[in-house]
Formats: C-alpha cells, structure tokens, sequence
C-alpha cells in the first residue's frame, strides 16, 4: 500500500511538473508578444499558429501533446505494479497545462495535452481523433467540434476497452475539464464570434491588420 502510495504522488507530481513547460509561452516572450491579448487569447498551438506561422503551431502542439504521453509512459515504467499510475500521470500533466503555477495558475487550454493522454491510451485513436475531429471542424467550421469529438470518442473507448467504471471514471475527469475550458467557443461560435476553422489560413499580417 505504501509503494502504492508513494507512486501515485510520484506520478501525479511528475505529470503536473511536465505539464506546466509552456514553449507557447517561451515562443510569445521571446517573440515579444502577449498571445493573450490577441488571436484566440490562448497559449496554445492554434494561436501560435495564427500569430507565428503554422512551423511554430505544430512545433508547439507536438510537444504538449508529448508532454502528457511522456508524463503517462515513464509514470508506468518506473510504476509499473502500481494501476492507473499512467491515466493518473496523464491528467495531472493536462493540469499542470492548464494551471502552471509559475504563471499564476493561467495556462493554456489543455487540448493537446489530452490528445497525449489518448495516445498514451492508445496510439491509433489520437490519429482516428484527429483525422475525423478536421473533418468535422471544417465542416462545421469552428474549432470547438475538435474538443467536444475527442472527449465524448476518449470516454466511450475507455468504457469500451476497459469495462472498468473507475477507469471510465478516470477518463471522464479531464474529458469533462477539457469541455468546460472550450464551452466558451461554444457560446463564441453561437453568436458568430469564435475564429472560423476555414480562415485559419489568417496569416499573422493579417491578425496583426486588425488588432
């Protein structure tokens, strides 16, 4: 019990140290440009995208979405006896996201960070989210769908797989977090406001045109 113990700390604390490294923020300072004030308001890879180029969108989205597999992957090789280390491991690196504590608990908005926790899951439904996700997204036409698909997909797998409701349980904690921090692109893509998914082609002469 005690090794049980002291490797659900261990992995919780790891992931959430893991999850607060912020190259969106890194980029914006040394860019010189407060990524909050403009875009999405977001430090995340959508709005590197838009203000950096889409080489720094991706550069950013890889690496939150590594940080969170990492975070699950070593949890469960230095864990490797002690269940659910890894999930455990995961989320806590899509809180560390979220709320870094070096930025006043205000950080990103976690997306990428679940798509690691889905892959470390299992490699090939981040690829089915993905794939589907842009599909919908451009035919919807805003960004919200990618967050909203890839929970309610990440839950019913785990359901499916696991047949196990404290792992369904797990899995619900950061799908159901990951909604409520994109609910207000909802409510954006409601009244017509939220960045449309087909203009991401923006370029950041064209954004900095209208700040």
């Amino acid at each position: 019990m005690k090794e049980t113990m002291i490797g659900i700390a261990v992995g919780i604390l790891m992931g959430y140290l893991l999850g607060t490294l912020s190259p969106a923020a890194l980029i914006s300072k040394l860019k010189n440009k407060n990524l909050r004030n403009s875009g999405t308001g977001n430090l995340g890879a959508s709005n590197v995208m838009l203000h950096f180029g889409k080489a720094f969108g991706v550069l950013v989205m890889a690496f939150d979405i590594g940080k969170a597999f990492a975070a699950a992957r070593l949890a469960e090789y230095f864990f490797p006896d002690v269940a659910y280390v890894g999930m455990l491991a995961g989320i806590a690196a899509i809180l560390g996201h979220i709320y870094p504590f070096y930025m006043k608990f205000k950080g990103g908005k976690g997306l990428a960070a679940f798509g690691g926790l889905i892959m470390a899951y299992e490699p090939w439904l981040l690829a089915f989210v993905l794939g589907v996700g842009t599909i919908l997204m451009l035919i919807v036409n805003y960004s919200f769908i990618m967050p909203y698909f890839a929970s309610i997909v990440f839950v019913a797998y785990v359901a499916y797989d696991s047949q196990s409701l404290l792992m369904v349980l797990l899995a619900s904690a950061p799908a159901i977090l990951i909604m409520i921090m994109h609910f207000e692109n909802v409510i954006k893509a409601i009244k017509g406001t939220d960045v449309k998914i087909r203009k991401v082609a923006v370029t950041k002469k064209n954004i900095e045109d209208d700040e």
